[in-house]
């Protein structure tokens, strides 16, 4: 069937395309400027003027900041926990999630309590260094995975997903003699890898951006994760502490290929890139398994 537009109604077709490119525009380009800086040749981008392409390409910018040994090896502890961390999350929250969506459970309304509970009070920074001490984890690879492996929030999430699905799944499963294990694994989970892809993405994100655990609960150079590495990169960048070659040829009246500016906006790419790449796949899954796991029908 054609449908005839109205005036009004192209009016408002040729509206919103103009906003929302203005919008994409507003959004997109301070991330392609950032770009093009990190590609620029320090000298020549003092000039100013870059806006869509580097004047002078180089890539100076990275291999400096990949030549330092301490950031090749965060990137390796941060992928590290992503990888370890995100999987781990998403089964335990999962599993929660399942036997919460279920509402014969004993105690259930207590229960429910008892984790919402936890998202409104907290028993603050001391407290929560002093936990993780008593157990072992400063200084310790599993205090990036352990302590924020549950979040009530995204349990919530997975949850309402779960009480969506056909009642008469569950009844024929165990009709053929299926237990809460096998029911949970074989029918529940392929049902929600949408919500349980996007409560992957927000585990992830979490674990890549992580910088604050590293800060206080690690000491060993070799565990600091990429955000708190890059955090004393832009640092010492910011006051010329780090940047040797820069002022060696400075002193020798050579051209200086890197700058403090253009050093933050190189580990501000390695810091978001990864992420974009990953998002594409997942895209798919975002916005059903938000809508699903937020609305209950």
């Amino acid at each position: 069937m054609i449908r005839n537009h109205s005036l009004s109604d192209r009016l408002f077709d040729l509206m919103l395309t103009v906003f929302l490119g203005g919008v994409f525009l507003v959004t997109f380009y301070p991330f392609w400027n950032i770009l093009v800086v990190s590609l620029n040749d320090a000298t020549d981008a003092v000039r100013g003027g870059l806006y869509w392409w580097p004047r002078e390409f180089t890539l100076d910018s990275y291999r400096t900041i990949f030549r330092n040994g301490e950031l090749i090896n965060s990137v390796k502890v941060t992928v590290l926990r992503t990888i370890i961390g995100t999987p781990l999350s998403v089964i335990v929250i999962s599993m929660m999630a399942f036997a919460l969506s279920k509402r014969d459970l004993i105690a259930w309304k207590w229960f429910n309590l008892f984790f919402i509970f936890t998202m409104y009070f907290g028993g603050g920074l001391i407290p929560t260094y002093m936990i993780v001490k008593s157990l072992g984890l400063i200084d310790s690879f599993w205090v990036f995975v352990f302590p924020g492996m549950i979040g009530v929030f995204l349990m919530i999430l997975i949850r309402t997903y779960m009480e969506q699905l056909p009642a008469e799944l569950e009844e024929s499963a165990k009709m053929d003699g299926a237990n809460d294990l096998q029911l949970y694994a074989r029918v529940v989970m392929p049902l929600c890898v949408p919500v349980l892809a996007t409560i992957a993405l927000f585990v992830g994100i979490g674990h890549w951006n992580a910088w604050y655990d590293s800060y206080i609960y690690t000491y060993n150079p070799d565990l600091k994760t990429l955000q708190a590495v890059l955090v004393k990169i832009l640092n010492q960048y910011q006051t010329g502490a780090m940047l040797s070659e820069a002022e060696q040829l400075a002193n020798t009246n050579k051209r200086i290929p890197v700058s403090g500016e253009s050093i933050r906006m190189a580990v501000t790419m390695v810091a978001t890139i990864p992420v974009l790449l990953v998002y594409p796949f997942i895209q798919r899954y975002f916005v059903k398994g938000i809508m699903m796991g937020a609305i209950k029908g």
